[in-house]
Protein backbone atom coordinates (compact mmCIF):
# COMPACT_ATOMS: atom_id res chain seq x y z
CA UNK A 1 0.00 0.00 0.00
CA UNK A 2 0.88 3.67 -0.71
CA UNK A 3 1.88 5.52 2.28
CA UNK A 4 0.37 8.90 2.30
CA UNK A 5 1.96 12.16 3.60
CA UNK A 6 1.07 15.65 4.83
CA UNK A 7 2.84 18.21 4.81
CA UNK A 8 1.91 21.90 5.56
CA UNK A 9 3.93 24.68 5.88
CA UNK A 10 2.77 28.64 4.91
CA UNK A 11 6.44 29.10 3.59
CA UNK A 12 5.99 27.91 -0.26
CA UNK A 13 9.53 27.59 -0.80
CA UNK A 14 10.37 25.43 2.28
CA UNK A 15 7.21 23.05 1.35
CA UNK A 16 8.07 22.74 -2.29
CA UNK A 17 11.41 21.34 -0.89
CA UNK A 18 10.02 18.90 1.58
CA UNK A 19 7.90 17.76 -1.09
CA UNK A 20 10.55 17.35 -3.85
CA UNK A 21 12.70 15.41 -1.18
CA UNK A 22 9.63 13.00 -0.82
CA UNK A 23 9.32 12.90 -4.58
CA UNK A 24 12.75 11.87 -4.87
CA UNK A 25 12.74 9.29 -2.37
CA UNK A 26 9.40 7.10 -3.88
CA UNK A 27 7.31 8.95 -2.08
CA UNK A 28 4.52 10.02 -4.79
CA UNK A 29 0.90 10.43 -2.14
CA UNK A 30 2.71 13.49 -0.90
CA UNK A 31 0.18 16.23 -0.42
CA UNK A 32 1.39 19.84 0.40
CA UNK A 33 -0.79 22.79 2.33
CA UNK A 34 0.48 26.24 2.63
CA UNK A 35 -3.03 27.13 4.24
CA UNK A 36 -2.99 25.46 7.42
CA UNK A 37 -7.17 26.67 7.92
CA UNK A 38 -7.82 24.56 4.73
CA UNK A 39 -6.31 21.25 6.18
CA UNK A 40 -9.46 20.06 8.88
CA UNK A 41 -11.61 19.49 6.05
CA UNK A 42 -9.17 17.41 4.21
CA UNK A 43 -9.28 14.86 6.68
CA UNK A 44 -13.29 14.62 6.27
CA UNK A 45 -12.19 12.20 2.95
CA UNK A 46 -8.49 10.67 3.39
CA UNK A 47 -6.37 9.47 6.45
CA UNK A 48 -2.97 10.25 5.91
CA UNK A 49 0.05 7.48 7.50
CA UNK A 50 2.18 10.61 8.42
CA UNK A 51 2.07 14.64 8.60
CA UNK A 52 4.82 17.16 8.86
CA UNK A 53 3.63 19.99 10.36
CA UNK A 54 5.12 24.04 10.39
CA UNK A 55 5.06 25.08 14.53
CA UNK A 56 4.46 28.81 13.46
CA UNK A 57 2.32 29.53 10.88
CA UNK A 58 -0.31 32.14 10.91
CA UNK A 59 -4.58 32.17 11.90
CA UNK A 60 -3.87 27.93 13.32
CA UNK A 61 -0.44 27.35 14.22
CA UNK A 62 1.02 23.57 14.11
CA UNK A 63 0.35 22.93 17.81
CA UNK A 64 -3.34 23.33 17.22
CA UNK A 65 -2.91 22.06 14.27
CA UNK A 66 -2.08 18.57 15.66
CA UNK A 67 -4.67 18.61 18.30
CA UNK A 68 -7.34 18.90 15.35
CA UNK A 69 -5.10 16.39 13.53
CA UNK A 70 -5.37 13.50 16.75
CA UNK A 71 -8.65 14.30 17.03
CA UNK A 72 -9.84 13.87 13.79
CA UNK A 73 -7.58 10.80 12.89
CA UNK A 74 -5.67 9.43 15.78
CA UNK A 75 -3.60 7.13 14.18
CA UNK A 76 -1.49 9.84 11.78
CA UNK A 77 2.02 9.93 13.44
CA UNK A 78 3.00 13.86 13.06
CA UNK A 79 6.31 15.24 13.09
CA UNK A 80 6.63 18.85 13.95
CA UNK A 81 9.25 21.06 11.99
CA UNK A 82 10.32 24.58 13.72
CA UNK A 83 12.72 26.92 12.95
CA UNK A 84 13.52 27.62 17.04
CA UNK A 85 14.14 24.92 18.95
CA UNK A 86 11.97 25.67 22.15
CA UNK A 87 12.20 22.82 24.74
CA UNK A 88 8.82 23.98 25.86
CA UNK A 89 7.40 24.49 22.86
CA UNK A 90 8.43 20.40 21.75
CA UNK A 91 7.31 18.94 25.21
CA UNK A 92 3.88 20.95 24.96
CA UNK A 93 3.83 19.27 21.08
CA UNK A 94 4.85 15.69 22.99
CA UNK A 95 2.10 15.89 25.27
CA UNK A 96 -0.25 17.07 22.17
CA UNK A 97 0.39 13.62 20.36
CA UNK A 98 3.31 14.27 18.12
CA UNK A 99 6.07 11.83 17.85
CA UNK A 100 9.03 13.75 16.86
CA UNK A 101 10.36 17.12 15.88
CA UNK A 102 12.11 18.23 13.17
CA UNK A 103 14.71 21.69 13.12
CA UNK A 104 14.95 24.09 9.95
CA UNK A 105 17.06 23.81 8.01
CA UNK A 106 15.98 19.71 6.64
CA UNK A 107 18.28 18.02 4.96
CA UNK A 108 16.94 15.03 2.88
CA UNK A 109 18.60 12.21 5.40
CA UNK A 110 17.08 13.98 8.58
CA UNK A 111 13.29 13.92 6.35
CA UNK A 112 13.87 10.30 5.65
CA UNK A 113 14.81 9.09 8.79
CA UNK A 114 11.72 10.63 10.95
CA UNK A 115 9.45 9.30 8.31
CA UNK A 116 11.13 5.96 8.95
CA UNK A 117 10.71 5.87 12.26
CA UNK A 118 7.43 7.29 12.05
CA UNK A 119 6.09 4.37 9.93
CA UNK A 120 7.71 2.02 11.98
CA UNK A 121 6.15 3.17 15.13
CA UNK A 122 2.58 3.03 13.29
CA UNK A 123 3.25 -0.87 11.80
CA UNK A 124 4.24 -1.55 15.40
CA UNK A 125 0.77 -0.24 16.91
CA UNK A 126 -1.25 -1.85 14.33
CA UNK A 127 1.07 -5.19 14.90
CA UNK A 128 -0.73 -4.34 18.91
CA UNK A 129 -4.02 -3.73 17.83
CA UNK A 130 -4.11 -6.82 15.92
CA UNK A 131 -3.83 -8.75 18.92
CA UNK A 132 -6.53 -6.94 20.63
CA UNK A 133 -8.33 -6.33 17.86
CA UNK A 134 -8.92 -10.76 17.37
CA UNK A 135 -10.42 -10.62 20.50
CA UNK A 136 -12.73 -8.08 20.22
CA UNK A 137 -13.77 -9.24 16.65
CA UNK A 138 -14.89 -12.59 18.07
CA UNK A 139 -16.81 -10.40 20.63
CA UNK A 140 -18.33 -7.89 18.86
CA UNK A 141 -20.57 -7.34 15.68
CA UNK A 142 -18.82 -3.58 15.00
CA UNK A 143 -15.62 -4.75 16.12
CA UNK A 144 -14.23 -1.05 14.20
CA UNK A 145 -16.18 1.19 16.78
CA UNK A 146 -13.93 -0.53 19.48
CA UNK A 147 -10.56 -0.29 18.13
CA UNK A 148 -9.64 2.49 19.83
CA UNK A 149 -9.69 0.54 22.90
CA UNK A 150 -6.51 -2.24 23.63
CA UNK A 151 -7.80 -4.70 25.34
CA UNK A 152 -8.21 -9.17 25.52
CA UNK A 153 -9.46 -9.13 29.22
CA UNK A 154 -12.75 -11.41 29.81
CA UNK A 155 -14.49 -9.11 32.11
CA UNK A 156 -13.57 -5.70 29.67
CA UNK A 157 -14.80 -8.05 26.48
CA UNK A 158 -17.93 -8.56 28.37
CA UNK A 159 -18.14 -4.91 29.07
CA UNK A 160 -18.03 -3.65 25.36
CA UNK A 161 -20.03 -6.12 24.06
CA UNK A 162 -22.82 -4.56 26.43
CA UNK A 163 -21.63 -1.68 25.24
CA UNK A 164 -22.51 -2.35 21.81
CA UNK A 165 -25.84 -3.17 22.88
CA UNK A 166 -26.67 -0.01 24.55
CA UNK A 167 -25.08 1.75 21.54
CA UNK A 168 -28.41 0.69 19.53
CA UNK A 169 -30.74 2.41 21.50
CA UNK A 170 -31.03 6.27 22.46
CA UNK A 171 -31.52 6.15 26.54
CA UNK A 172 -28.96 7.68 28.49
CA UNK A 173 -25.85 6.14 29.34
CA UNK A 174 -23.59 6.35 32.29
CA UNK A 175 -19.60 5.27 32.60
CA UNK A 176 -18.19 4.95 35.66
CA UNK A 177 -14.93 3.65 36.66
CA UNK A 178 -11.90 5.10 38.57
CA UNK A 179 -9.46 8.07 37.36
CA UNK A 180 -7.32 7.29 33.89
CA UNK A 181 -9.75 3.87 32.93
CA UNK A 182 -10.74 5.44 29.68
CA UNK A 183 -14.24 6.66 30.50
CA UNK A 184 -14.18 9.13 27.37
CA UNK A 185 -12.45 6.35 24.90
CA UNK A 186 -15.32 4.41 25.86
CA UNK A 187 -17.97 6.88 25.60
CA UNK A 188 -16.44 7.73 22.10
CA UNK A 189 -16.76 4.20 20.82
CA UNK A 190 -20.22 3.87 21.91
CA UNK A 191 -20.98 7.41 19.98
CA UNK A 192 -19.11 5.26 16.57
CA UNK A 193 -21.24 2.06 17.49
CA UNK A 194 -24.14 4.17 17.17
CA UNK A 195 -26.93 5.23 14.86
CA UNK A 196 -25.45 9.02 15.41
CA UNK A 197 -21.96 7.85 14.26
CA UNK A 198 -22.66 10.76 11.43
CA UNK A 199 -23.17 13.28 14.13
CA UNK A 200 -21.13 15.22 15.80
CA UNK A 201 -19.32 13.74 19.14
CA UNK A 202 -19.20 16.84 21.92
CA UNK A 203 -17.42 16.21 25.25
CA UNK A 204 -18.73 18.44 28.67
CA UNK A 205 -16.11 19.01 31.21
CA UNK A 206 -18.90 19.52 33.53
CA UNK A 207 -16.76 20.84 36.24
CA UNK A 208 -15.82 23.61 34.39
CA UNK A 209 -19.52 24.86 34.44
CA UNK A 210 -21.07 27.36 37.10
CA UNK A 211 -24.80 27.94 38.26
CA UNK A 212 -24.74 31.49 36.70
CA UNK A 213 -22.75 29.99 33.15
CA UNK A 214 -24.52 27.01 32.79
CA UNK A 215 -27.77 27.59 30.74
CA UNK A 216 -25.95 30.16 28.24
CA UNK A 217 -22.97 27.58 27.98
CA UNK A 218 -25.47 24.74 27.59
CA UNK A 219 -28.75 26.21 26.36
CA UNK A 220 -27.16 29.12 24.20
CA UNK A 221 -28.40 32.38 24.08
CA UNK A 222 -30.04 35.11 21.62
CA UNK A 223 -28.47 38.07 21.08
CA UNK A 224 -29.41 40.89 23.77
CA UNK A 225 -30.64 38.24 26.70
CA UNK A 226 -27.85 39.75 28.94
CA UNK A 227 -25.70 42.46 29.35
CA UNK A 228 -22.45 41.36 26.54
CA UNK A 229 -24.35 39.29 24.69
CA UNK A 230 -23.86 40.97 21.72
CA UNK A 231 -24.90 38.01 19.50
CA UNK A 232 -26.60 34.54 19.28
CA UNK A 233 -24.82 31.97 21.03
CA UNK A 234 -25.05 27.76 19.97
CA UNK A 235 -25.06 26.23 23.15
CA UNK A 236 -23.76 22.71 23.51
CA UNK A 237 -26.88 21.15 23.03
CA UNK A 238 -27.41 22.44 20.09
CA UNK A 239 -23.41 21.81 19.21
CA UNK A 240 -24.51 18.01 19.82
CA UNK A 241 -27.71 18.01 17.59
CA UNK A 242 -27.77 14.78 15.49
CA UNK A 243 -25.16 13.34 17.65
CA UNK A 244 -23.75 12.45 21.50
CA UNK A 245 -23.48 14.64 24.23
CA UNK A 246 -20.64 13.88 26.45
CA UNK A 247 -21.28 14.85 30.04
CA UNK A 248 -17.86 13.94 32.22
CA UNK A 249 -17.37 14.82 35.77
CA UNK A 250 -20.91 14.62 36.89
CA UNK A 251 -20.90 13.05 40.42
CA UNK A 252 -19.88 16.55 41.15
CA UNK A 253 -22.25 18.88 39.86
CA UNK A 254 -24.16 21.50 42.12
CA UNK A 255 -27.45 19.94 43.08
CA UNK A 256 -28.97 23.04 41.47
CA UNK A 257 -27.51 22.05 38.21
CA UNK A 258 -28.30 18.54 38.40
CA UNK A 259 -32.14 19.96 38.79
CA UNK A 260 -31.87 21.74 35.53
CA UNK A 261 -30.14 19.07 33.60
CA UNK A 262 -32.82 16.57 34.73
CA UNK A 263 -35.10 18.49 33.06
CA UNK A 264 -33.63 18.53 29.39
CA UNK A 265 -33.57 14.56 30.10
CA UNK A 266 -37.39 13.65 30.96
CA UNK A 267 -38.55 16.69 28.77
CA UNK A 268 -36.22 16.04 25.85
CA UNK A 269 -36.54 19.82 25.32
CA UNK A 270 -34.53 23.42 26.40
CA UNK A 271 -35.34 26.96 25.21
CA UNK A 272 -31.85 29.60 24.92
CA UNK A 273 -31.31 32.15 27.83
CA UNK A 274 -33.23 35.14 25.99
CA UNK A 275 -35.99 33.38 24.12
CA UNK A 276 -39.41 32.68 23.58
CA UNK A 277 -38.71 29.26 21.40
CA UNK A 278 -38.50 25.40 22.34
CA UNK A 279 -36.27 23.09 20.97
CA UNK A 280 -35.50 19.94 20.46
CA UNK A 281 -32.80 18.10 22.21
CA UNK A 282 -31.29 15.98 19.76
CA UNK A 283 -29.24 14.42 21.32
CA UNK A 284 -28.01 11.43 23.18
CA UNK A 285 -26.61 11.78 26.98
CA UNK A 286 -23.57 9.48 27.94
CA UNK A 287 -22.31 10.46 31.44
CA UNK A 288 -19.34 9.65 33.25
CA UNK A 289 -17.94 10.04 36.88
CA UNK A 290 -15.16 8.19 39.21
CA UNK A 291 -17.61 8.97 42.15
CA UNK A 292 -19.37 6.25 43.66
CA UNK A 293 -23.24 7.82 42.82
CA UNK A 294 -25.35 5.04 45.08
CA UNK A 295 -23.10 6.65 47.71
CA UNK A 296 -23.38 10.34 47.16
CA UNK A 297 -27.35 9.71 46.50
CA UNK A 298 -27.30 8.44 50.31
CA UNK A 299 -25.41 11.21 51.43
CA UNK A 300 -27.57 13.38 49.33
CA UNK A 301 -24.87 14.76 47.24
CA UNK A 302 -26.69 13.27 44.21
CA UNK A 303 -30.26 13.51 43.37
CA UNK A 304 -32.07 10.34 43.51
CA UNK A 305 -34.31 10.69 40.41
CA UNK A 306 -31.10 11.77 38.70
CA UNK A 307 -29.65 8.86 39.58
CA UNK A 308 -32.36 6.15 38.72
CA UNK A 309 -32.61 7.92 35.43
CA UNK A 310 -29.04 7.33 34.11
CA UNK A 311 -28.38 4.07 35.90
CA UNK A 312 -30.28 1.71 33.75
CA UNK A 313 -27.86 1.27 31.48
CA UNK A 314 -24.59 1.35 33.38
CA UNK A 315 -20.77 0.89 32.55
CA UNK A 316 -18.44 -0.11 35.33
CA UNK A 317 -14.90 0.21 33.35
CA UNK A 318 -12.95 -2.30 35.32
CA UNK A 319 -9.36 -0.55 37.12
CA UNK A 320 -6.06 -1.51 35.37
CA UNK A 321 -4.62 -3.44 38.66
CA UNK A 322 -7.76 -6.47 37.98
CA UNK A 323 -6.79 -6.58 34.52
CA UNK A 324 -3.19 -8.49 34.42
CA UNK A 325 -3.39 -9.49 30.88
CA UNK A 326 -4.11 -6.15 29.29
CA UNK A 327 -1.24 -5.00 31.66
CA UNK A 328 1.26 -6.33 29.69
CA UNK A 329 -0.67 -5.20 25.94
CA UNK A 330 -0.92 -1.45 27.02
CA UNK A 331 2.54 -1.19 28.07
CA UNK A 332 3.85 -2.66 24.29
CA UNK A 333 1.50 -0.31 23.03
CA UNK A 334 2.46 2.69 24.57
CA UNK A 335 6.10 2.09 24.72
CA UNK A 336 7.60 5.04 23.08
CA UNK A 337 10.60 4.61 20.28
CA UNK A 338 14.16 6.13 20.23
CA UNK A 339 16.57 6.30 17.67
CA UNK A 340 17.17 2.68 17.01
CA UNK A 341 13.18 1.76 17.11
CA UNK A 342 10.97 0.61 19.68
CA UNK A 343 12.07 0.65 23.81
CA UNK A 344 12.20 -2.27 25.71
CA UNK A 345 11.63 -3.13 28.75
CA UNK A 346 13.73 -5.14 30.80
CA UNK A 347 12.47 -8.48 32.73
CA UNK A 348 13.06 -7.10 36.24
CA UNK A 349 11.23 -3.98 35.44
CA UNK A 350 8.14 -6.17 34.28
CA UNK A 351 8.23 -7.47 37.52
CA UNK A 352 7.87 -3.73 38.94
CA UNK A 353 5.19 -2.95 36.36
CA UNK A 354 3.06 -6.00 37.52
CA UNK A 355 3.72 -5.45 41.60
CA UNK A 356 2.24 -1.86 40.93
CA UNK A 357 -1.59 -1.25 41.73
CA UNK A 358 -2.04 1.53 39.40
CA UNK A 359 -4.21 4.21 41.12
CA UNK A 360 -3.98 6.16 37.99
CA UNK A 361 -4.69 3.21 35.54
CA UNK A 362 -4.50 3.23 32.12
CA UNK A 363 -3.30 7.09 31.66
CA UNK A 364 -0.70 6.28 34.70
CA UNK A 365 0.86 3.48 33.07
CA UNK A 366 1.22 5.37 29.65
CA UNK A 367 2.71 8.44 31.06
CA UNK A 368 5.30 6.25 33.38
CA UNK A 369 6.50 4.34 30.25
CA UNK A 370 6.77 7.64 28.29
CA UNK A 371 8.98 9.11 31.27
CA UNK A 372 10.65 6.30 31.57
CA UNK A 373 11.33 5.88 28.63
CA UNK A 374 13.32 9.51 28.83
CA UNK A 375 15.62 8.07 31.47
CA UNK A 376 16.60 4.64 29.64
CA UNK A 377 18.13 6.73 27.12
CA UNK A 378 17.91 4.45 24.12
CA UNK A 379 18.64 1.47 26.63
CA UNK A 380 16.17 -1.11 28.17
CA UNK A 381 13.68 0.01 30.71
CA UNK A 382 14.44 -1.05 34.22
CA UNK A 383 13.09 -0.70 37.70
CA UNK A 384 15.01 2.82 38.65
CA UNK A 385 13.48 4.01 35.21
CA UNK A 386 10.23 3.82 35.78
CA UNK A 387 10.44 5.55 39.02
CA UNK A 388 7.42 3.88 40.99
CA UNK A 389 7.38 3.11 45.04
CA UNK A 390 8.62 -0.26 46.09
CA UNK A 391 5.59 -2.64 46.26
CA UNK A 392 4.43 -3.60 49.79
CA UNK A 393 5.74 -6.44 51.54
CA UNK A 394 3.58 -9.71 51.35
CA UNK A 395 2.42 -11.63 54.05
CA UNK A 396 4.79 -14.68 55.47
CA UNK A 397 3.70 -17.82 53.82
CA UNK A 398 2.26 -19.97 56.78
CA UNK A 399 4.68 -21.77 58.73
CA UNK A 400 4.91 -25.33 59.01
CA UNK A 401 5.15 -24.86 62.75
CA UNK A 402 1.72 -23.05 62.90
CA UNK A 403 -0.29 -24.79 65.42
CA UNK A 404 -4.20 -26.03 64.83
CA UNK A 405 -5.25 -23.49 67.55
CA UNK A 406 -3.57 -20.74 64.83
CA UNK A 407 -5.36 -21.34 62.33
CA UNK A 408 -9.02 -20.11 61.05
CA UNK A 409 -12.52 -21.34 59.41
CA UNK A 410 -12.84 -20.52 56.04
CA UNK A 411 -15.96 -18.20 56.98
CA UNK A 412 -13.17 -15.33 58.95
CA UNK A 413 -10.63 -15.77 56.13
CA UNK A 414 -13.37 -14.56 53.93
CA UNK A 415 -15.20 -12.14 56.17
CA UNK A 416 -11.41 -10.53 56.22
CA UNK A 417 -10.32 -10.13 52.91
CA UNK A 418 -13.97 -9.03 51.79
CA UNK A 419 -13.71 -6.15 54.12
CA UNK A 420 -10.27 -5.29 53.16
CA UNK A 421 -11.27 -5.16 49.59
CA UNK A 422 -14.09 -3.25 50.12
CA UNK A 423 -12.11 -0.64 52.05
CA UNK A 424 -9.35 -0.88 49.58
CA UNK A 425 -11.84 0.66 46.88
CA UNK A 426 -13.15 3.74 49.85
CA UNK A 427 -16.27 1.18 50.18
CA UNK A 428 -17.46 1.15 46.52
CA UNK A 429 -19.98 -1.46 46.29
CA UNK A 430 -19.98 -1.95 42.64
CA UNK A 431 -16.65 -2.06 42.14
CA UNK A 432 -15.35 -4.53 45.32
CA UNK A 433 -18.42 -6.78 43.47
CA UNK A 434 -16.77 -6.38 40.47
CA UNK A 435 -13.50 -7.38 41.78
CA UNK A 436 -14.33 -10.24 43.94
CA UNK A 437 -16.43 -11.77 41.41
CA UNK A 438 -18.95 -12.09 43.04
CA UNK A 439 -23.11 -10.68 42.72
CA UNK A 440 -24.05 -6.95 43.94
CA UNK A 441 -26.81 -8.51 45.77
CA UNK A 442 -24.25 -11.21 47.50
CA UNK A 443 -22.11 -8.48 48.59
CA UNK A 444 -24.75 -5.80 50.30
CA UNK A 445 -26.31 -9.47 52.07
CA UNK A 446 -22.64 -10.49 53.50
CA UNK A 447 -21.80 -6.99 54.33
CA UNK A 448 -24.95 -6.78 56.39
CA UNK A 449 -24.11 -9.98 58.02
CA UNK A 450 -20.78 -8.43 58.97
CA UNK A 451 -21.97 -5.35 60.34
CA UNK A 452 -20.62 -2.98 57.64
CA UNK A 453 -22.42 -0.23 56.14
Amino acid sequence: MKTSILVVDDETAFLDSVVRMLRIEGYDDVTPMSVPTEVPALFEDKTFDVAFLDITMPELDGLELLKIIKEASPETECVMVTANESIPMVIEAVKSGAYDYLVKPIMPEQLTHALDRALERRRLIESLLIKSSRAVKRTLDNPDAFQEIVTGDKQMLRLLHEAELHAGSNIPLLVTGETGVGKELMARAIHMASRRVAGPFVPVNMLALSLTLFESEFFGHVKGAFTGADKDKVGYLGKASGGTLFLDEIGDLSLEIQGKLLRILQEGEYTPVGDTRSLKADVRFVAATNQDLEKQVQQRKFRKDLFYRLQFAHLQIPPLRSRADDLTLLAEHFLPEDDGGAASIADDAWETLGAHGWPGNVRELKGVLEAASNLAAGGDIKPAHLKLPKPKSKPAAMSKATTVGDLEPMKDVERRHIIAVYEALDNNKSQTARTLEIGLQTLHRKLKAYGVK
